[in-house]
């Protein structure tokens, strides 16, 4: 499997060693230099300084060939834009933005892009924590079912 993340935070760098370590293809990029310090220093994938959001940069790394894109920098806006790149100019097929507020990533679902909230993650997690019953609606990716009748409305799923 071919794996392109961008953004090498405590998230990208984690999913990216978890899935290189499975021996997976990961090619992982940030902007700064200092952010590739968070992986393991025999980390199997392949690190590249740039700009996730810049679309000749998303074709240097390979992700016309990708099996999956996540884009997991701290800006909602920045990994939107390389989601959004990955999905409609790369096409490829499983695409996840983090988007860190509630309300734009139900929005950005509903609009056809698959998206991760942290809110809603630690929201139902401590709901759970303290005695709830899971919410199977505030969990986990958000996707949307692709249609083919373009006149259909797009239905988030839980992944």
């Amino acid at each position: 499997m071919r794996v392109v993340i961008v953004g090498c935070g405590r998230v990208g760098a984690g999913l990216a060693e978890r899935l290189a370590r499975e021996g997976h293809e990961v090619t992982i990029c940030d902007i700064s230099s200092e952010a590739f310090s968070k992986l393991e220093p025999d980390f199997p994938g392949q690190a590249v300084r740039a700009d996730g959001t810049e679309e000749d940069v998303l074709r240097r790394l390979g992700t016309d060939g990708a099996d999956y894109f996540f884009a997991l920098t701290e800006g909602d806006n920045r990994n939107v834009l390389a989601a959004q790149l990955a999905s409609e100019t790369f096409g490829v097929e499983r695409v996840v933005a983090k988007v860190n507020d509630p309300v734009r990533a139900e929005a950005y679902t509903m609009l056809g892009l698959a998206t991760i909230c942290r809110t809603r993650l630690l929201v139902d997690a401590l709901a759970q924590y303290s005695g709830l019953e899971a919410d199977p609606g505030a969990s986990g990716v958000r996707d949307v079912e692709r249609h083919h009748d373009h006149l259909d409305t797009p239905q988030p799923v839980e992944r």
